[in-house]
């Protein structure tokens, strides 16, 4: 496989707090990986440090390039983040909030999203504000895809859901990643759905990378079993 996105010892900070402290990590293309760990390990700000919104250190390549260091720059080259708390424009309707997702776009992609979200279209004039959690977390992704990204980047997408929401939203994944080669990089407390779907994973402990390995192989590693899987 060809390497996308390559992290190399990355640090990242909050004022005088060090949240990271050299984490590596990579994905390939069409790979779906994911990033557990326990609240504060550093999952969320992994991803920020990714998409530009917390200042850090080391090197990110993406596409074999130096990565951009504002949220723009980063979305210009084909990264989606969506973050913890779903970040919908509660007031706008559902459709504007898709055509925010396409602002780096000249094209407006909405038949294409809504192939995987028909209800989207039904409900294109609703306010987004009066969506259920998981319709606002599905929103959310539709909006991301509206960038036609290379790199997803999805924070807690499962925080608050219902199990059968959750199942279909990961189902939804999987077809981006199978059917468009769509990347994802995946910070999930449920980590038991998170190696069922990812093909490799990183554990994080205190902002370092812990464990790292095939997804199948940590199912049986004992520490990940009883920390995070429950059995």
């Amino acid at each position: 496989m060809t390497l996308l996105l390559e992290l190399k010892d990355v640090g990242a900070s909050y004022g005088a707090v060090q949240a990271l402290h050299g984490v590596s990590l990579r994905v390939e293309e069409s790979e779906i990986v994911a990033v557990l760990g326990a609240n504060g390990a550093g999952k969320t700000t992994t991803l920020r440090a990714i998409s530009g919104t917390v200042k850090r250190s080391g090197e990110i390549h993406f596409g074999g390039r130096r990565i951009g260091r504002t949220p723009e720059t980063v979305a210009r080259g084909g990264i989606a983040h969506v973050p913890e708390g779903r970040g919908t424009f509660a007031e706008l309707s559902v459709r504007d909030n898709l055509r925010l997702g396409a602002y780096t776009r000249p094209n407006e992609d909405f038949q294409r999203v809504y192939e995987y979200f028909p209800w989207l279209e039904q409900r294109s004039a609703q306010t987004a504000g009066t969506l259920s959690g998981g319709e606002q977390q599905m929103l959310a992704l539709a909006r991301a895809l509206m960038l036609r990204p290379r790199l997803l980047l999805l924070d807690e997408p499962s925080l608050g859901l219902a199990p059968l929401v959750v199942r279909e939203l990961f189902r939804i994944v999987r077809s981006l990643n199978e059917e468009e080669g769509v990347a994802v990089l995946v910070v999930e407390q449920n980590a038991l759905i998170a190696l069922e779907t990812a093909r490799r994973a990183y554990v994080l402990e205190a902002g370092r990378v812990a464990v790292e390995g095939e997804s199948h192989e940590l199912r049986t590693n004992e520490s990940v079993r009883k920390s995070y899987l429950g059995y």
